[in-house]
């Protein structure tokens, strides 16, 4: 490991792919910053985001605003990394090789985080694989896939990168700040997350359609919360019964999660970590990718995946039953024993080692 240099404090920069539509990848570094500010606050911490990207504005730590995703953006992101002197960069989906150069020149560790086949693929070539000293694969192996023959030997052959397969990254849960925002609904029957409240080119399904899910649920008699993501801007027929949530914090998400009796989201991030949470989750895909990781969600226990005119009715059944309904119990036992941990403490403990701090 490389000796820590005296002239500049520890520092992390985040390089999330972002832009106007989709936040997965800005929420898990959100929440990884949020984890190590929390034990170590003399880190200092900085992340390059689009500018168009609706949650930039209102992202707590320091940030560089990009004309467009840090992927094309690589004269912008060497300047940052010139200009910030990191200790750690850690790329989730995005940079080229010259921004991955850089960071290794001006001294800092490597991190990419890689959630799709493309991105997975480009960390496994050998150029970059001598450019990293982490590759995280977000997902369990059981959902992004077993590393093949042809990584193993790529693995053995360069030494390096560590390898680190994350099955969810949840965020401490804050209760306090869920109660300050539902202080009339402490325990609601269902959650609503339909990710960042952007639309896919590659899925006719929405957001929109998860908030109508919602109200009829609502008007079912349940008690539903809509955790609407920073691009949702459709109507929500808020009620006694139906809660409709703004700007909702990692910590407050996963407390939220962890009070329900049922989660109905879609097939990103948060589904995963419901699951960590030993939550029992309905789940629709709404991006083109995320069928096949619901498909492996359910095989693994703790998801029901009906089709959309089928969700309402799937839904009231299982809240229907009540509190001790067999349906209901028997989907939390399956999402407990699906195995799914909790990766944050293990990342978090990595970027300390890599700033000589753990």
């Amino acid at each position: 490991m490389a000796a820590r240099r005296d002239d500049v404090p520890p520092r992390v920069l985040f390089v999330p792919v972002s832009g106007p539509s989709g936040m997965g990848e800005f929420a898990r570094a959100r929440g990884l910053a949020e984890a190590v500010a929390a034990r170590w606050p003399q880190v200092e911490l900085h992340f390059l985001l689009h500018r168009d990207a609706p949650y930039a504005a209102a992202c707590r730590f320091p940030t560089t605003l990009l004309p467009a995703s840090p992927t094309l953006c690589d004269t912008e992101v060497i300047d940052a990394i010139h200009a910030f002197k990191p200790g750690v960069v850690v790329f989730d989906n995005a940079g080229r090789t010259a921004a991955l150069k850089a960071a290794r020149a001006a001294g800092a560790k490597v991190i990419y985080v890689s959630s799709r086949g493309r991105q997975r693929y480009k960390a496994f070539r050998l150029r970059w694989m001598r450019l990293l000293d982490d590759h995280w694969i977000s997902y369990p192996p059981s959902i992004a896939g077993a590393l093949s023959g042809f990584e193993r030997l790529k693995l053995r052959v360069a030494g390096r990168p560590q390898l680190r397969f994350l099955d969810a990254v949840v965020a401490p849960p804050d209760e306090a700040a869920a109660t300050a925002l539902l202080p009339t609904m402490p325990a609601p029957d269902l959650v609503i997350v339909p990710g960042g409240g952007s639309a896919f080119h590659d899925s006719a399904m929405t957001p929109a359609q998860f908030a109508r899910w919602g109200e009829a649920l609502a008007a079912h008699g349940h008690r539903v919360v809509f955790v609407a993501g920073p691009s949702f801007t459709g109507e929500v027929a808020v009620s006694e019964r139906l809660q409709l949530l703004r700007g909702v914090g990692g910590g407050a998400l996963m407390a939220l999660l962890r009070r329900s009796r049922l989660v109905l989201v879609n097939g990103g991030d948060t589904l995963l970590q419901a699951l960590a949470l030993g939550r029992p989750c309905v789940a629709v895909p709404i991006a083109g990718d995320q069928a096949a990781r619901i498909a492996r969600c359910v095989a693994a226990g703790g998801v029901e995946a009906p089709a959309p005119d089928a969700v309402v009715a799937r839904c009231a059944a299982l809240l229907g039953e009540g509190s001790s309904g067999a349906s209901l119990t028997a989907l939390a036992d399956a999402a407990r024993s699906a195995g799914f941990t909790d990766a944050l403490p293990g990342m978090v403990a990595r970027i300390g080692e890599h700033l000589e701090l753990a």
